[in-house]
């Protein structure tokens, strides 16, 4: 018979074996980031690293204000869908449970 103490040892150890799969899911996932109707987009992966940046032709000869503008929409655009990616599979991971604000796990 196992003492409480090693079951909890065993739970502790599977929920890390877990964060780090899930960590490393959300490292290798790509994230697109678009303005502009798509006509600029950014692609990083879950460690917000810019893997591609695409510019439609049309926009090159337009205002350089407002392509500068665009790129910026697009990568704001990127970073807040990988914050949401985080969250989301995070909840999973912890079975939503509410942690206090300010509180991030690893990664």
């Amino acid at each position: 018979m196992k003492s409480p103490l090693a079951g909890l040892m065993q739970q502790a150890q599977k929920m890390q074996e877990n964060l780090k799969q899930v960590q490393d899911e959300i490292a290798a996932a790509q994230i697109t980031g678009e303005s502009g109707g798509g006509l600029v987009r950014i692609t990083m992966n879950g460690k917000r690293q810019v893997s591609q940046v695409q510019i439609d032709d049309s926009l090159l000869h337009d205002d350089r204000d407002m392509l500068e503008d665009l790129v910026a929409a697009a990568f704001n655009d990127a970073v807040n869908k990988v914050s949401h990616l985080k969250q989301e599979k995070m909840a999973g991971l912890t079975g939503g449970i509410e942690f206090p604000p300010g509180f991030k796990l690893p990664f």
